[in-house]
């Protein structure tokens, strides 16, 4: 994503990849998608290789290296995405680019059958929730995953300093 960042500029290197993340045909950037996917790429553009949510994966991955605040309700939208790679790597991003509109599009995933999901909605929280997400993050204190119920403490912890909340 540097190099991307550094040939086409970095607001022009995040906006391929919202584009991507928004579902955009990945041959419709054949001359950049060689960066997200490179030895994958001949065969992804002619549609042998992986699944169609792919290209969104690495789009959303892509801004975790690659940032300009106009994509972010791109990000907020991928949260609801049906394939849960994507929603996940959307929870990584905005947790790592500190969207705060993203904390209620959390609140679902929080409950989703995969802990690693569930992990990476309480990361988010930790990190931008705001008071109307506690309930959510004090239910995964007792998740039958122990690594959920480690990022559920760690994010209410954060909020209660973040937030200034009453520490019981």
């Amino acid at each position: 994503m540097a190099r991307l960042a550094a040939d086409v500029g970095e607001p022009e290197a995040a906006g391929i990849c919202a584009d991507l993340l928004g579902g955009a045909d990945p041959r419709d950037h054949p001359a950049t998608f060689p960066y997200f996917a490179d030895l994958a790429t001949e065969k992804f553009l002619a549609g042998t290789w992986g699944p169609e949510y792919w290209s969104r994966v690495w789009g959303a991955r892509g801004l975790l290296y690659v940032w300009s605040d106009p994509v972010a309700p791109t990000v907020v939208h991928g949260l609801s995405d049906e394939a849960w790679r994507v929603a996940e790597m959307c929870l990584k991003v905005a947790a790592r680019r500190e969207i705060a509109a993203a904390g209620d599009g959390a609140v679902p995933l929080a409950g989703h059958e995969l802990s690693r999901v569930r992990a990476a909605a309480m990361r988010l929280l930790g990190a931008v929730g705001d008071t109307e997400h506690v309930d959510t993050v004090e239910l995964c204190l007792d998740d039958t995953d122990p690594e959920v119920r480690r990022h559920a403490d760690r994010a209410l912890r954060a909020m209660t300093r973040r937030l200034d909340l009453p520490r019981d």
